[in-house]
């Protein structure tokens, strides 16, 4: 069942309480249809569950057999994970739904090749299991596994594998695809290899940490014995900030702590002219969780695992974790529904923009490509026939306690690289009485370290004492870790500078602080970025704020 743009809109002035149907049944009937539809054909489900594990058995064959296709065939287990290389857009207000078509069509391919008509991709919900499940360690699930040794073993093992049908492929493109590649910053295949070996045309040099392949032996940090997600990871993925995530009532607003997706630009391909600003969803637990699972952090400068980068599609966790994402999409669509909001932009121009940007790369379950298809084709679930199972819902979020007054955007000056900010009365008040647990929020702008050794996440400190530049995830200083997903790659043209929606969490100390010291009592904000865990010193980055209320 497809939805045209005209039938999405209707949506919103009349799903209000239809949030517990399949999402196509909803806009159906919102749309003016015949009633409910029938049921989604295939189900995702809890990874964990006893579906979520049976789903997993089939994943694991279907996972081996895409191994064993030859590099020519472009269902080829890297040759799939080459489709997120040169195509996926991060850090636009694309990101969900162009994820929602790459991993929808692989899960067809697994479907097919499994051998399993009933197979749905399961997903892993890493608010409620800040781990690794067990079941992606066994086998081909991990990428450590002895089976990709023969094509990952070292890194001229793996350019005689897939360079040469790469090669192949890049002298076949389209003059659309060539267009896209062009813009991405890719003139040549060249510029293409270099990113994936790490290869600095300006350094001459290669450096292990800005690669895209990943050894083997070293394609996943965690493993069995350490499958946990580190406490500020854990963090980034808790109830908190998943909460304030959803809470945006707009798919996109310039103002990024009110949008729902990250920067709006004139290509999926490319970042803004300005400051890329990442949604709080894509820039906190999406992120972090690619970045802790590559070893950022705990192994600096590198070399890292698949998942830090863009050949993350390599680690077979890649499709639970974005699956999740999806989910969280489908969790938001819900709300919106329920509460009679818009679920795609709502400006003429930018949604027809949106909506008819082409996607070029796409390759489907009998190995032929998709063809140009336009971002409308994946906005629904109904595109790929799937629902999520239990806990795909959250329910409309409760009502809000705002303090009294007006209240808004509280800018911040620079000082040291430390931004200031005085906070009302009221905005404290309403904070620390409002139902979400964080509603607060800090925009945060810095400026990304440029060079292929630039630090990759910064941990957000507020209010600590001078000389303070570390601290763990359960300090009343810390306010949570911003990631920057990937590398600065030499060739993709992406912006140094990046805004981060941080929400500020009420057991910070100057919040508690202000509470205990009565009604009348604001706060003074000092924030400030240090890089985040691992071996490189902490350093001071410069950093400019401004913390926003909720509906401002």
């Amino acid at each position: 069942m497809h939805y045209t743009r005209r039938e999405f809109l209707t949506t919103a002035a009349s799903a209000a309480g239809a949030a517990m149907l399949p999402l196509g049944s909803t806009l159906a009937a919102a749309a003016g249809g015949p009633g409910p539809a029938k049921a989604a054909r295939w189900h995702r489900y809890d990874v964990t569950s006893p579906q979520g594990q049976k789903m997993l058995a089939s994943y694991a064959r279907g996972v081996q057999a895409m191994l064993k296709l030859p590099p020519s065939d472009p269902r080829n287990w890297f040759r799939n994970a080459f489709v997120h290389f040169l195509d996926c857009p991060h850090g636009n207000w694309w990101f969900y739904v162009w994820h929602r078509g790459y991993i929808g069509y692989f899960e067809r391919t697994i479907r097919e090749l499994s051998g399993d008509p009933e197979f749905a991709l399961p997903y892993w919900d890493w608010t409620r299991l800040p781990e690794i499940p067990p079941g992606m360690f066994d086998g081909v699930l991990t990428p450590t596994d002895a089976s990709y040794a023969t094509y990952t073993g070292n890194l001229k093992r793996f350019t005689d594998f897939i360079q040469p049908p790469m090669k192949a492929y890049w002298g076949k493109l389209s003059d659309m695809q060539r267009t896209q590649l062009l813009a991405r910053g890719y003139e040549n295949f060249d510029n293409v290899w270099n990113d994936v070996t790490g290869y600095s045309t300006t350094q001459k040099t290669g450096i292990s940490g800005n690669m895209s392949y990943a050894i083997t032996c070293g394609a996943r940090y965690l493993s069995r014995d350490n499958p946990k997600l580190d406490p500020k990871t854990a963090h980034n993925v808790s109830p908190s900030v998943i909460a304030s995530g959803l809470e945006p009532r707009l798919f996109h607003d310039e103002k990024i702590s009110a949008s729902f997706t990250s920067s709006r630009t004139v290509s999926h391909l490319m970042q803004p002219d300005g400051t890329t600003q990442f949604s709080m969803l894509e820039g906190l637990p999406h992120n972090k969780v690619h970045n802790y699972i590559g070893g950022v952090g705990a192994v600096d400068p590198g070399p890292y695992g698949n998942m830090t980068n863009f050949l993350s599609p390599v680690d077979p966790i890649f499709f639970l974790h974005h699956a999740n994402m999806d989910r969280l999409w489908d969790v938001w669509t819900r709300k919106q529904l329920a509460l009679g909001l818009p679920i795609m932009p709502t400006e003429g121009e930018a949604r027809d923009a949106f909506m008819g940007e082409p996607f070029l790369f796409f390759v489907d379950a009998d190995g032929t490509p998709v063809g140009p298809s336009k971002a409308e084709r994946y906005f629904d679930t109904a595109s790929f026939d799937y629902d999520y199972g239990p806990g795909g819902f959250a329910g409309p979020q409760p009502k809000r306690r705002a303090a009294s007054g007006k209240y808004g955007a509280v800018s911040a000056r620079i000082e040291d690289d430390e931004a200031e900010l005085s906070l009302p009365a009221a905005l404290v008040q309403g904070h620390m009485a409002d139902a979400l647990p964080a509603p607060l929020v800090a925009e945060i702008t810095l400026d990304r370290p440029e060079g292929v050794g630039g630090a990759r996440e910064f941990d957000v400190l507020v209010n600590a004492p001078d000389g303070v530049d570390r601290v763990d995830a359960d300090s009343p200083y810390y306010g949570g870790t911003v990631a920057f997903f990937g590398s600065s790659m030499p060739n993709m043209k992406m912006s140094h500078t990046a805004t981060f929606a941080v929400p500020l969490g009420k057991k910070l100390r100057v919040f508690t602080n202000a509470l205990s010291e009565g009604a009348k009592a604001g706060a003074e904000l000092k924030i400030r970025l240090v890089t985040s865990s691992g071996t490189q010193a902490p350093e001071a980055a410069p950093v400019r704020a401004a913390v926003v209320a909720p509906g401002t």
